[in-house]
């Protein structure tokens, strides 16, 4: 386990924020927590912390609203979602405008700690992969940058780009989705499931250009990449 992540905490619930805060800073974690989006948003400004933990409700500014205006300059901070919600379009809602988790309410410290290394560490992985060549596509994984040929690169989300990534990597091969379901989302349950199809369906939208590029469902076990 990595020492002394610092992380951004955004919960209006005094009593729920201060026990995730106390028990993340018992396992040295450094934790700055605000009680509203505004402060929540100069914070990480401020701070500039390695990850942020935002519930959905707040005053002021909601969680999904500080999410957008922090995704608009800082596309690769990893972001999980606290949220009493648990609708279909809310989960798909939290992924699309560039949230990498999210947790419902009640959840346990320890499920969020599995999430928040994984995801930090996944983010440090991030960075240590070069530019690679899908088709008449290049795919800038760390910047999260595809182009294709010489034309302007479009900027993938956090989600798009691992995904991207992983059927890049398992290329000709199928990607199971149960696993890749786990690994990106940290559950396989119906509504990352949908989640994930929707992201399927985006990415097939920017890969079009190149008609030679597929992304194949087969059906009963994942998806296929093939070029």
């Amino acid at each position: 386990m990595a020492n002394n992540i610092k992380l951004l905490l955004a919960e209006d619930e005094a009593a729920l924020g201060q026990i995730i805060k106390e028990s993340l800073e018992t396992r040295n974690f450094d934790v700055i927590l605000c009680d509203n989006g505004e402060k929540a948003f100069e914070k990480y400004k401020t701070e500039s912390p390695e990850i942020l933990v935002l519930d959905v409700m707040m005053p002021k500014k909601d969680g999904f609203t500080l999410a957008k205006e922090i995704r608009a300059i800082d596309n690769a901070i990893p972001i999980i979602f606290l949220t009493a919600k648990s609708q279909t379009a809310d989960v798909v809602e939290g992924f699309s405008i560039g949230g990498n988790d999210y947790l419902k309410k009640p959840f346990s410290m320890e499920e969020l700690i599995v999430r928040v290394h994984n995801l930090v560490d996944r983010t440090k992985t991030q960075k240590t992969v070069e530019i690679v060549t899908l088709g008449h596509f290049s795919f800038d994984f760390p910047k999260q940058l595809l182009q294709f040929k010489n034309e302007k690169s479009i900027q993938l989300t956090h989600r798009e780009s691992h995904l991207l990534f992983h059927l890049i990597k398992n290329k000709n091969q199928v990607l199971d989705r149960s696993l890749i379901l786990n690994k990106l989302w940290g559950t396989d349950d119906f509504f990352t499931t949908r989640s994930m199809d929707v992201f399927i369906t985006k990415l097939r939208k920017k890969l079009r250009k190149d008609e030679s590029i597929q992304i194949i469902n087969v059906r009963g076990f994942g998806y296929k990449l093939t070029d």
